[in-house]
């Protein structure tokens, strides 16, 4: 999938639900979200990979040549709070309850990307109308609805409101109470065909204290083999060489001798989570950008401190085989 990664993006989260006891039933009512609410829900079983603890796996026979084609480029941390270019930092997402209305999704292409609807979930879907956009609608325009009583993740490509619904390239769902995976071959609102929400970075969770899941990153095409590992299921046109790049859903580690010690708080649970987790290519985009949620609580002076880690302070996990 042909996808432009600006040097920041979008956020705003619509506030539509969270559980609270009726005394008179003591039925579940859902209303006044908070971004917390999220992070309360199981996102894919434990044992799902994209939640793989990968600290001992190992080392990819070909990582010192994949690294060093990557080159000494320092991690981007591509959100943050404020704006960028009149836009959140960052991709938005929306958290909705079960009773949030549904609506229209039209597939088509634009002057911006093709039509992906054939390996697209049809709507429709219930993304609320002044859902955010990513990049008010410049760039990738991603859109991320979580409906947090059932556990279902939609997430468009390319996306922009029209009328009573939505018009988008690709639309993808997730069932995040199980391991099941979407058909193989199949892109998504990320090019590997991966879910985007799991893998940003959010403000609640570092504040927690603990990441416990793989970060979204992206490469640009010579970086990329075309090709793909699981969890991805889809393939891009990247233009790399097989042994000096890397395909889509491939993990990156933090070595685990890698000094934290001089890094804030919030960064060293970020950095704790690539040591455990790693970073997974998810996205044709500019190279070493990891992505996160926009948030007014992020320190952006902070987070520029994770530019002083290079990708030649990462190693490979052992690829496998590549689809």
């Amino acid at each position: 999938m042909n996808k432009f990664l600006s040097f920041f993006s979008a956020v705003i989260l619509i506030a539509a639900c969270s559980k609270k006891s009726d005394s008179g039933n003591n039925t579940s009512v859902c209303s006044n979200v908070t971004r917390a609410d999220f992070e309360k829900i199981q996102v894919f079983p434990a044992d799902h990979l994209l939640n793989k603890d990968i600290s001992l796996s190992a080392v990819d026979a070909n990582s010192s040549a994949i690294l060093g084609a990557i080159g000494a480029t320092s991690l981007h941390p591509d959100f943050g709070s404020g704006l960028w270019q009149g836009a959140p930092i960052g991709i938005p997402f929306s958290v909705v309850c079960g009773s949030q209305s549904k609506v229209s999704i039209t597939y088509r292409s634009n002057g911006y990307d093709g039509n992906y609807g054939n390996e697209s979930e049809p709507g429709p879907f219930p993304i609320p109308l002044n859902a955010g956009i990513e990049g008010n609608g410049n760039g990738d325009s991603h859109v991320i609805t979580v409906d947090i009583e059932n556990n279902i993740l939609y997430e468009l490509y390319n996306a922009s409101q029209i009328g009573t619904g939505w018009e988008a390239s690709c639309g993808a769902i997730f069932h995040l109470k199980t391991n099941t995976y979407r058909t193989e071959g199949w892109t998504s609102a990320d090019a590997a065909g991966l879910p985007i929400l799991p893998c940003l970075l959010r403000y609640d969770e570092v504040s927690s204290g603990k990441i416990d899941h793989a970060i979204r990153f992206t490469l640009s095409k010579p970086k990329v083999y075309k090709g793909y590992v699981y969890p991805a299921l889809h393939k891009v046109s990247g233009t790399g060489v097989l042994g000096t790049s890397l395909p889509m859903g491939a993990r990156l580690r933090l070595k685990s001798g890698f000094d934290i010690s001089g890094y804030s708080a919030e960064n060293q649970v970020i950095l704790k989570a690539m040591k455990t987790y790693g970073i997974i290519l998810a996205d044709i985009g500019s190279d070493m950008f990891i992505s996160g949620a926009p948030d007014s609580r992020w320190n952006d002076t902070d987070l520029q401190n994770l530019k002083k880690v290079k990708a030649t302070d990462f190693e490979v996990v052992a690829l496998g085989p590549i689809k």
